[in-house]
């Protein structure tokens, strides 16, 4: 009896074309993140293997489901909890179901996850990050629409979102210089994040336009908590600068500045206002004072992604790191000098 000839398949395009199978899909169906010379790679390898789509196969991976995958770095992460809010409540009005993966900062449990995702037939993912340094791209090795939020693709043509963490330095001096604070230090967190970085520049330049500098000379750097901010008032205090204002890089430093200033029988507001980021309420509201602190609305950030790929899916993606406004929450931590402390919204 005659051999029958093998009709080719997907992975034999993919292979002809030297290609993973996700993009020959994703250039056979006309989708993103697909260059046009790697298009046409995979279009000609198809047509000189002769290959035709199995239409129940493609009914099988391309129609909508009604479920989305999040794909998480640290689901016990503070950042990733009320952006996972946002985008259940955008997704929960309708009809679209969320799974949940928790990688626990594990590149070789994503890649699990991310497969068994796929297998699930979900219609996108969502890439949501703990911290704001970007991170490699997923976006080629699966055939659905991917957006990242809060930790951004390294990838230009990907969709991410994140905070706008120099908008927030902005308004923080802002609100000092408004104050009337002169003199005004900043204890940051940890340079080897970019969040850090971006608010420390911002905040130099920011204070550079009001005419004015850092008390220091410089953004003084240290970790993200307490400790820190205690220790760096202590230095502060020690060198005799004449400080009015202190802008923290978190509400965990900044909680520790307040103690320590209270400690050392200096008035917060009306010795020296400070300033957190976060509003993180297990510090911004249980400090004494309560913290005058930067929100980075991570819900609203959570809503917009749940909405973007909404809109991927549908056919309408885009690409670029969207940086989400923040805004600054007054309380009793700042307080202008002339009307004296008590009175945030002066």
């Amino acid at each position: 009896m005659a051999k029958t000839s093998k009709r080719p398949v997907l992975i034999d395009v993919a292979a002809a074309a030297g290609v993973s199978v996700a993009t020959a899909s994703k250039a056979l169906n006309g989708r993103h993140h697909v260059n046009e010379a790697t298009r046409k790679r995979v279009l000609d390898a198809a047509e000189q293997l002769r290959f035709t789509p199995n239409p129940f196969a493609q009914a099988l991976n391309f129609p909508v489901t009604g479920t989305i995958g999040v794909l998480t770095a640290d689901l016990s992460s503070r950042f990733v909890l009320p952006i996972l809010m946002g985008v259940e409540e955008a997704f929960g009005a309708g009809s679209t179901s969320v799974i949940i993966s928790d990688a626990r900062n594990d590149r070789v449990r994503e890649q699990f996850l991310l497969q068994t995702l796929v297998a699930k037939r979900v219609d996108g993912i969502i890439v949501l990050g703990a911290d704001a340094n970007p991170r490699q791209s997923i976006s080629a090795d699966v055939p659905v629409p991917v957006v990242y939020a809060y930790t951004p693709s390294v990838v230009e043509t990907d969709c991410s979102y994140t905070p706008d963490n120099a908008m927030g330095a902005r308004l923080a001096i802002d609100h000092l210089v408004a104050r009337g604070r002169r003199n005004i230090a900043m204890l940051n967190g940890e340079p080897r994040y970019d969040a850090a970085t971006e608010r420390g520049d911002a905040a130099v330049e920011t204070l550079k336009n009001h005419g004015l500098g850092l008390v220091t000379g410089e953004v003084l750097y240290g970790d993200w908590s307490e400790r820190w901010g205690r220790q760096g008032v202590q230095a502060l205090l020690n060198s005799g600068l004449p400080v009015d204002g202190i802008f923290c890089g978190s509400d965990q430093i900044a909680r520790g500045v307040v103690d320590e200033l209270r400690n050392g029988g200096i008035s917060v507001p009306h010795d020296v206002a400070v300033v957190g980021f976060d509003n993180w309420e297990l510090f911004s509201t249980t400090s004494q004072p309560p913290l005058t602190t930067v929100d980075m609305n991570l819900e609203e950030m959570g809503r917009a992604v749940a909405e973007e790929l909404q809109a991927a899916i549908s056919g309408k993606p885009r690409t670029g790191n969207h940086r989400l406004p923040v805004q600054l929450i007054p309380r009793e931590s700042t307080a202008s000098l002339a009307r004296g402390a008590g009175n945030p919204g002066a």
